[in-house]
């Protein structure tokens, strides 16, 4: 590879982009598998590339919109690494997004609904807060076998 090469590649955000040293800039891990992957060792390594921009709009875009696991088109500059251990520089200059990641779903967190009425279940918690399913809140169970009580002292006009 020459010092300095421009040129077009596609991969998967390794992590969540994070602001730059400068204002306006943004830095992210991008992974690029051989598109010849059929035709290389099984044990060929995928390229990770350390790649920045300094395009205040592309940074936003990073910053506000893209997350782990999206599949990118950078188009850019690869400076070679300073290290051999080190990835690759990539200086990005375009930014197109292939394929989203799925959204990430809080698997401790599980929405129970009864009729007009929805509890937030919680992993890490006893308590259990209550909802009607417009969004207004009834209160705070204590367990989740008071949660009818809580639902029936509502509808009753008091609170437990």
């Amino acid at each position: 590879m020459n010092p300095q090469t421009h040129l077009a590649i596609d991969g998967y955000v390794d992590a969540i982009p994070a602001p730059g040293r400068d204002r306006g800039t943004a830095t992210f891990d991008l992974i690029h598998s051989p598109a010849d992957a059929d035709t290389l060792a099984p044990d060929t390594p995928d390229t990770v590339y350390a790649c920045t921009t300094a395009d205040s709009a592309l940074a936003d875009v990073l910053l506000s919109e893209i997350q782990r696991g999206d599949l990118l088109r950078v188009t850019g500059t690869v400076t070679p690494p300073n290290a051999p251990d080190d990835p690759a520089r990539f200086t990005v200059v375009g930014l197109e997004v292939l394929e989203a990641a799925p959204a990430f779903m809080p698997f401790d967190l599980v929405l129970e609904r009864w009729g007009n009425y929805v509890a937030v279940f919680d992993a890490d918690r006893d308590q259990v807060p209550v909802f009607t399913a417009s969004g207004t809140w009834i209160g705070e169970a204590a367990s989740p076998d008071a949660i009818s009580d809580l639902i029936d002292a509502y509808k009753e006009g008091g609170s437990r």
